[in-house]
């Protein structure tokens, strides 16, 4: 067993964890990336921008715990590899990944190449190979490892076309595609790697627009919501901290929806 206790805080704890979050200054991983903290662990913050990640970590709670910055462009597989060897160098080690950097595409299914098209599917080569980066890490050290995939509700169903009309372009049909492979990747991975004692899981987010978002696009969506409203980033932090502790040992290959009920019409 992961833990020898079985009181409920403990098993939430994540004091002598380490755990690397990519895409860690964004509008959600960066309330990821301080729920991790706030539970004890030390953050290997990442992004495409060294100082921005270095400053990033910097501003998170500290429990006993360092924190740390380092560069990773997922789109990139040199940078994948030298970003997390340098998370291990600079942590010693990761026990926890959460993937959820991303490069957005703003072009519908009329107007998206099929270059963009293909693009859009390295953001999930990037969670792929780093992914198997952690495993191969865990495995080396017989140690125990969890792994976070951030999917969306648009890998499970599909949009409300009326949603997107007269005010901006449809949800995009890459996107679609992708975060469909972001769930189907975690269960495949899931049951190859249980036996190195790593769990692969996903999180799903449902309703959580940037505030750069069009307000009358939020409007809508907010219709078709069963809870009549957006989420807020710190909505995903308990699901996170469950995904990445013991509190979840028993789970993998799963999808973890956060949606706000959008998904159970």
């Amino acid at each position: 067993m992961p833990t020898a206790s079985e009181h409920v805080l403990d098993l939430l704890s994540l004091k002598g964890k380490v755990a690397l979050v990519t895409g860690a200054t964004g509008h959600l991983g960066s309330r990821m990336a301080e729920a991790l903290a706030e539970m004890g662990a030390s953050v290997v913050v990442s992004s495409r921008r060294l100082a921005e990640a270095v400053a990033a970590a910097s501003r998170l709670p500290k429990q006993d715990a360092e924190h740390h910055g380092v560069e990773i462009d997922h789109m990139e597989e040199p940078s994948i590899e030298t970003g997390f060897a340098a998370a291990v160098k600079a942590a010693g080690r990761v026990d926890v990944l959460v993937n959820n950097g991303h490069e957005p595409l703003a072009q519908d299914w009329s107007t998206v190449t099929g270059e963009q098209f293909t693009r859009q599917m390295r953001n999930l080569t990037g969670y792929f190979l780093l992914a198997r980066l952690m495993r191969n890490q865990v495995a080396e050290r017989r140690g125990h490892g969890s792994i976070v995939f951030v999917g969306s509700m648009y890998g499970s169903v599909g949009s409300y076309p009326a949603a997107y009309e007269g005010i901006s372009a449809a949800s995009p049909a890459a996107y679609h595609a992708l975060k469909g492979g972001v769930v189907h990747l975690t269960r495949h991975l899931a049951v190859y790697w249980a036996p190195d004692q790593v769990r692969v899981n996903c999180l799903s987010p449902g309703l959580f627009p940037s505030p750069k978002a069009p307000s009358a696009l939020v409007d809508r969506l907010t219709e078709q919501c069963p809870m009549r409203r957006i989420g807020s980033p710190h909505e995903l932090k308990g699901a996170v901290v469950f995904l990445a502790s013991n509190a979840s040992s028993y789970m993998t290959g799963q999808n973890l929806i956060i949606d706000g009920g959008w998904t159970a019409w």
